[in-house]
């Protein structure tokens, strides 16, 4: 900066100079000169606060944890941070991606699943924080409640494991079975020990092939993910004939996942306080209307 004021300053003195042994023309040129030197000045500033920025990559899935990252990409510019935003359609390229080192941290799994795949596939992760609750929804293009579902209807879940004990804690607070004693977040279809209507559970769709077979009209009831939904272009409050819960203490998270290690990075803890930030909670309730809860 102040190799840019002395060549501002000399250039200035030069023109100062010119001006006053020349002409009228001279001043013209005096005055376009002077506006150059400016020129010159701002982008040298601009290219400075480039500069200055460091950058943060991260992998999310559309809706809403790319969206709520584009609300905070202009809050982190001003804490230095130049945010690159990676989306993805599913829910295991971007955990790949995060264990090659193509992402410094990724934002679209709950804690269940983040621990599924820790055991299964390995990865040295950690959960860096919890941001917001997506509450999964039932969905039916032929019933309008759960009471009027009927005998032997038919519930299509997600392939996803990991979401197998909420579904049915879900279908249980509601009254429809009843689970094992104990069964928790970890239930799965075989702790069904009570079904009085004989539903059947159909657990062979990928999670972001759910509001294709509702479009479709497969099976009597779907549960679908919120951010799937609202891929779809769904209203989860509107739409759904029953929602998950989106109480504060759902184990069901939305978390920013990091490599181990990188937890303590000064960009993920700065990420973490502005997603968590009265700005993005407003503008997560604003924006989803009870179909994303902030976590906190």
């Amino acid at each position: 900066m102040k190799k840019l004021v002395k060549l501002i300053t000399a250039f200035g003195l030069s023109l100062s100079i010119l001006a006053a042994c020349g002409t009228g023309e001279d001043e013209t040129t005096d005055e376009q000169g002077t506006a150059d030197a400016g020129e010159v000045e701002e982008t040298t500033e601009d290219d400075a606060t480039t500069e200055e920025l460091v950058s943060l990559v991260i992998g999310a899935t559309n809706v809403p944890h790319a969206e709520v990252l584009e609300f905070v990409k202009p809050l982190l510019v001003e804490e230095g941070i130049d945010l690159e935003i990676v989306t993805f359609n599913d829910y295991v390229l971007p955990n790949e991606a995060l264990d090659a080192g193509e992402l410094d941290a990724n934002y679209f799994q709950h804690i269940p699943y983040l621990e599924m795949q820790i055991e299964e596939q390995g990865y040295d992760f950690v959960n860096a924080g919890g941001i917001h609750i997506e509450p999964i929804g039932v969905y039916s293009q032929d019933y309008g409640s759960l009471d009027e579902l009927p005998e032997g209807a038919q519930f299509i879940l997600s392939d996803s494991v990991a979401d197998h004990g909420r579904i049915l804690m879900m279908l249980e607070d509601h009254g429809l079975i009843t689970l094992a004693e104990g069964a928790g977040i970890g239930a799965s279809l075989d702790d069904i020990v009570e079904n009085p209507k004989n539903f059947e559970f159909l657990a062979n769709v990928e999670a972001a092939l759910l509001p294709t077979a509702y479009e479709h009209n497969e099976g009597d009831a779907i549960l679908i993910n919120s951010n799937y939904a609202l891929d779809a272009g769904l209203n989860p409050v509107e739409d759904a004939i029953a929602l998950e819960s989106g109480d504060q203490d759902n184990p069901y998270v939305n978390v920013i996942a990091v490599r181990s290690g990188d937890e303590n990075d000064e960009r993920i803890t700065t990420l973490l306080q502005v997603l968590r930030s009265e700005d993005v909670k407003n503008f997560i309730l604003e924006t989803y209307d009870g179909a994303v809860v902030p976590a906190e």
